[in-house]
């Protein structure tokens, strides 16, 4: 499970008044964004999963278990996001396009085990499923003008108690504590989609488009990259429950 919201200095309201043609601008940017790391990742997971030798470089087929790159490849994106999200400032545009389309590469490879364990027909349900729900939740954060930061907080909260039970039951094996994190995973992440959204909108809304042009389009990458993480959490969550095993 990942989640990018280390950056919640990037992300904070803005308070000066701007017109709805530069949010949409700057939602659009990130959405344009978020749709190319997704294709980077499906097409990254889709080649890996395709090829034994590939897949052997991440898993031992003999043992079961994840070679040196393959620990590398599940940890890495942690790491990824946080030099994201805490070296905005000091990060140029061309570095932090680099390090997110290779923080997607490094998912799709990550992600390839569910093309093998996973039926593709099912995998392609849990992905319409989840866009539908990521498309909801996004058109409901960005028109509702209802503010949702305090609900933000509280899916913020259930998030890391999501994380914390997850750490928990991979010593217990609970089948139930599993069943159970899933379904709050699920609710979660539709909530922070919606919470998200309204956010980065916040933050068109109090933007000059014709000054700061490279703080503008990294935060249209990190942007995207909270979206992004939105959408794969909530994939993963709901593939635990429509997901069918081969």
């Amino acid at each position: 499970m990942y989640e990018s919201d280390n950056n919640q200095n990037f992300f904070a309201p803005q308070t000066t008044g701007q017109t709805f043609a530069v949010a949409k601008t700057f939602m659009a940017n990130v959405f344009l964004w978020m749709t190319a790391a997704m294709a980077v990742t499906a097409l990254t997971a889709y080649y890996f999963a395709s090829s034994a030798s590939l897949l052997s470089t991440l898993v031992n087929f003999q043992t079961g278990r994840m070679t040196g790159l393959g620990w590398i490849v599940t940890l890495a994106p942690f790491a990824f996001v946080l030099l994201m999200s805490f070296g905005f400032q000091r990060l140029s545009v061309p570095m932090m396009t680099l390090l997110f389309m290779a923080f997607s590469i490094l998912m799709g490879m990550s992600l390839s085990f569910i093309l093998v364990v996973y039926t593709s027909a099912s995998v392609f349900k849990t992905f319409l499923v989840t866009a539908g729900m990521f498309g909801i939740m996004a058109v409901l954060g960005y028109t509702t003008k209802t503010d949702l930061t305090r609900f933000g907080s509280i899916m913020m909260m259930g998030m890391i108690g999501i994380f914390i039970a997850m750490i928990i039951n991979m010593f217990m094996q609970s089948p139930m504590m599993d069943y159970i994190v899933s379904i709050i995973g699920v609710l979660v992440f539709t909530g922070l989609t919606a919470y998200d959204v309204q956010k980065l909108k916040r933050i068109g809304s109090g933007m000059n488009m014709a000054e700061g042009n490279a703080d503008i389009k990294k935060l249209s990458i990190l942007g995207a990259l909270t979206l992004y993480l939105d959408f794969i959490n909530l994939f993963l969550f709901l593939l635990r429950f429509l997901g069918d095993r081969k």
